[in-house]
């Protein structure tokens, strides 16, 4: 059955001001896109590891934190302490910040004739190299800022600024900006934490699009002309291209969502595939266009639409169901990338048998190309088709054992993949993003933070002994640089007022004691200085632990040891362990997931959709062989080269599968039909890699060319997308071109057969 090709041939005004209206209607949506940085909307709403982040901020607050470092010769310097104390100070001015923690607000307790004494960790600045001295003993004594907000070598310093929960990231990190500008000095200055992180992602996914998307379209122009040589066979696929993206863009706000780091892909995904179908069409147009046929503009489009608009179609819609695969993800963004890029792509196949038909109609047929005339021995590439042709046809057999031997060695690399999911990571370790994260992991225990809430009577001993056995356990773990807990703050006030011996570091027995403590406290201090620790009335309370590692790994050691300990040893009523740490490794889950579930559903919608185009289940079946070979040899050469599976590298298969597929399809359809032709299957070979094969290696080349501009990014994952996409497009190449037909000389499929 051919395919319909008089409905655009016969109106082909209709189709091109229809595909005009609609792409610019869209593109009026396109200011209202706004960009969403924040990891935890990368999650559902209702998964656990949200939820449990929100139950926390809703007693204590926001749980996320800026760090100012500070980095000098000596931290305890006069002039270096003074400026310390004036940036703290103008901190706290900051409307979108709770509270700040440094040496000059954070308290020293200690004892005095059985009284306790509460006082500011720097209560004056040393004048002397003895006052000095002296200072620096009390900070070592002092568990609540040796470690935390000054390293242990008193060569950094942190003042930490805990955020409301509305705050805005732009504004807080400009206003503290503004605060260290006006406090100029000598020392080194950095700002640190996940919000932090987010602005540089947000700039980096701006200066990504920006780059992206006028690089990529210069590159396709270049290709596509080098493919063709005709400017027509140039601006119609780039038209294509351009009004896909537009369409596909412009709906992130109709639906509501916004950009994030994996959505920043979307432009570049479009750029590769949807000038694919046109690539055919283009080739097929200048197969048909050679003297001797008739080359009037309307038996032109017919032809080239009546031959291809079937493969074509089979080939988009394959596609599509590999893009909609990634809404299988529990990752959103990978769910709505899905989604858009399946939209991108239908647009783009039916302006490729639409728009590009309808203008091939209306304009007068090209200059026809000399190597394409009959008797031509072709251009550069045909030659090279030919003989990869006459290469395999001869030794079909040696072909197929040689690749499965290849893949065999690649496929063993899967032992060595690692899944990744700290934004940190998303930059390489020069980066001042990641800089900042590993000097905060050095001097003060740790940039990811992990914390478990309990619920119950907080002033209960046996509650308190129980949290201080979770501290004990966490802070036992070499992952683990700094932990906090009340239990820490009552053994230290328990101290002081029995003496200052290290023996009484040690929790009181009653509960009375412990209420004492807190009263005894709240003369000489700020109630509040502990209301992050602990809710007012002493029902909830929080141990944190911050984590000394940027590698997920590590983090999930750390949460699967807090959650051991707590599955054998329950404290109070209920406990919630939450925070950035175990959100990491609730996405590590996710991605695999995700990972698994899409790719098998890729591999049987291909196969059904195959079968169907074909008419035959074998068709089905011999079209997912390069896949299920391509995308393990994919994962394998992963773990060789240490690239991790991340939120964008785990979109690979679906996105391979629904792209690689497309090549199978020209050829068995191009194959099938010169078989029933009446040629042998040596000459159907060589006939179909000499013909179809030109569309297809300029398909996969423009994918490859597309997806390349992804090296350029400012993400590691994103670059190692881009890299990843031109292993496995020219995997899925040497399938088509070289495995297919192999098999096809070696086991005849029978539903290839005249």
């Amino acid at each position: 059955m051919r395919f319909p090709a008089h409905w655009v041939v016969d109106r082909p005004w209709l189709f091109i001001v229809l595909f005009a209206v609609l792409t610019l209607g869209m593109a009026t949506r396109l200011p209202g896109i706004q960009i969403d940085p924040e990891v935890k909307n990368q999650l559902p709403a209702d998964m656990e590891g949200r939820l449990n982040i929100n139950a926390i901020e809703d007693v204590f607050g926001g749980t996320e934190m800026l760090m100012i470092v500070m980095e000098a010769d000596d931290i305890l310097a006069p002039n270096t302490l003074k400026r310390l104390k004036s940036i703290s100070k103008d901190l706290q001015e900051i409307e979108a910040i709770d509270r700040v923690m440094g040496l000059f607000t954070l308290q020293d307790i200690t004892g005095e004739d059985g009284m306790m004494v509460v006082e500011s960790a720097v209560e004056n600045i040393p004048k002397t190299d003895e006052d000095r001295a002296e200072l620096a003993a009390r900070l070592q004594a002092n568990d609540f800022v040796y470690g935390n907000v000054v390293s242990k070598d008193f060569t950094a310093a942190a003042t930490i600024a805990l955020l409301a929960t509305d705050s805005s990231d732009d504004e807080m990190t400009a206003a503290v900006q503004v605060v260290l500008d006006n406090n100029p000095g000598a020392e080194a200055v950095f700002v640190g934490g996940m919000p932090q992180v987010r602005v540089s992602v947000s700039r980096d996914i701006r200066a990504d699009m920006r780059r992206f998307a006028p690089l990529g379209l210069l590159i396709l122009l270049r290709f596509l002309y080098a493919c063709f040589r005709q400017i027509r066979a140039v601006l119609l696929p780039f038209l294509v291209v351009v009004m896909s993206i537009t369409v596909a863009m412009g709906f992130i706000p109709v639906f509501g969502w916004k950009m994030q780091m994996v959505t920043v892909i979307l432009p570049v995904i479009l750029l590769a595939v949807a000038n694919d179908y046109g690539i055919h069409l283009l080739a097929k147009y200048q197969e048909e266009n050679i003297d001797g046929k008739d080359r009037s503009p309307q038996a032109l489009a017919t032809r080239v639409l009546e031959d291809l608009g079937g493969p074509v179609l089979a080939a988009g819609l394959t596609t599509m169901a590999g893009l909609l695969c990634l809404t299988t993800h529990v990752v959103v963004p990978a769910q709505q990338l899905g989604v858009l890029a399946a939209i991108g792509v239908g647009f783009a196949l039916l302006a490729s048998i639409g728009f590009i038909p309808a203008m091939l109609t209306v304009l007068p047929p090209t200059a026809p190309l000399p190597a394409l005339a009959e008797g031509s021995e072709g251009g550069v590439l045909q030659r090279g088709l030919a003989q990869l042709a006459e290469t395999v046809i001869a030794r079909p057999k040696a072909w197929i054992a040689g690749l499965l031997l290849v893949s065999a060695i690649a496929i063993s690399g899967i032992v060595f993949l690692e899944v990744d999911t700290n934004p940190v990571n998303y930059y390489e370790s020069t980066a001042p993003v990641a800089q900042i994260s590993m000097k905060i992991n050095r001097h003060f225990g740790g940039s990811t933070e992990l914390a478990v809430m309990v619920e119950g009577d907080i002033q209960d001993p046996e509650v308190l002994r129980g949290i201080d056995a979770l501290e004990t356990e966490l802070k036992s773990l070499p992952q683990v640089g700094y932990t906090t807990s009340i239990a820490g703050i009552v053994r230290t006030m328990n101290q002081a007022v029995m003496g200052g011996g290290k023996d009484e570091n040690k929790l009181p027995d009653s509960r009375e004691a412990v209420a004492q403590y807190f009263l005894l406290y709240s003369m000489g201090g700020d109630p509040e200085d502990f209301e992050r620790i602990v809710d007012f009335d002493y029902a909830h309370t929080q141990v944190t632990a911050r984590i000394n590692s940027l590698g997920t790994d590590d983090i999930a050691l750390v949460v699967a040891a807090a959650e051991a300990h707590l599955a054998a040893h329950p404290i109070g009523e209920k406990t919630t362990v939450a925070g950035f740490g175990p959100l990491f490794v609730d996405l590590v889950d996710a991605v695999v997931d995700g990972q698994v579930i899409s790719l098998l559903l890729s591999l049987a919608l291909v196969f059904v959709l195959i079968s169907i185009t074909f008419k035959s289940p074998a068709a089905g079946m011999w079209s997912v062989v390069p896949l299920a070979i391509a995308i393990p040899v994919l994962f394998g050469l992963m773990g060789y080269w240490s690239i991790e599976l991340n939120i964008v590298t785990a979109m690979l298969s679906s996105i391979m599968i629904g792209v690689g597929v497309d090549y199978t399809i020209h050829f068995l359809w191009r194959y099938r039909a010169l078989r029933r032709q009446g040629d042998n299957a040596e000459d159907g070979i060589r006939n179909t890699l000499t013909s179809t094969g030109r569309g297809i290696v300029f398909n996969a080349l423009s994918v490859i060319a597309g997806f390349g501009v992804l090296l350029i990014s400012n993400f590691l994952p994103v670059k190692f997308f881009g890299f990843l996409v031109v292993v496995s497009i020219s995997a899925c190449l040497i399938g088509a071109l070289v495995l297919l037909p192999a098999i096809c000389l070696v086991l005849r499929p029978k539903f290839l057969e005249p």
